[in-house]
């Protein structure tokens, strides 16, 4: 008899390798077929003034200041919040953006799955 187990996290305890990888198709489609908005002060007013962000996503690179003052008024206004594990460039390119993109905001997911991927929602 061979015992198989189930995986639901990767190597070292973080999200499963699958879900990683699915996470830049639903920025992307996100981007797509949703309404994002990119920047700090915008995703800031979005989050915690109007309350109409769902999500908002920073970059690696992102400075800490501003990481940590967004994350704060996330936790504030209970929007979701998501570390990208890629750079500001690599996010501007993942949304097809040729600029930098250090915090992008979703308003409506459109027909991405993206809360859902993120534990979210």
């Amino acid at each position: 008899m061979v015992k198989t187990r189930s995986r639901k996290k990767g190597k070292r305890g973080g999200p499963e390798k699958s879900t990683l990888s699915t996470i830049p198709r639903e920025i992307r489609r996100a981007v797509d077929t949703g309404k994002v908005v990119f920047g700090s002060r915008q995703g800031i007013d979005f989050a915690e003034k109007e309350g109409k962000a769902k999500l908002l996503v920073v970059s690696s690179n992102c400075p800490k200041d501003l990481k940590e003052t967004v994350e704060n008024n996330c936790k504030k206004s209970q929007t979701a919040f998501f570390e990208f594990t890629g750079t500001s460039v690599e996010l501007g390119s993942l949304c097809g953006k040729p600029f930098l993109v250090a915090v992008l905001s979703v308003l409506d997911e459109g027909n991405s799955d993206i809360l859902k991927v993120i534990g979210k929602k």
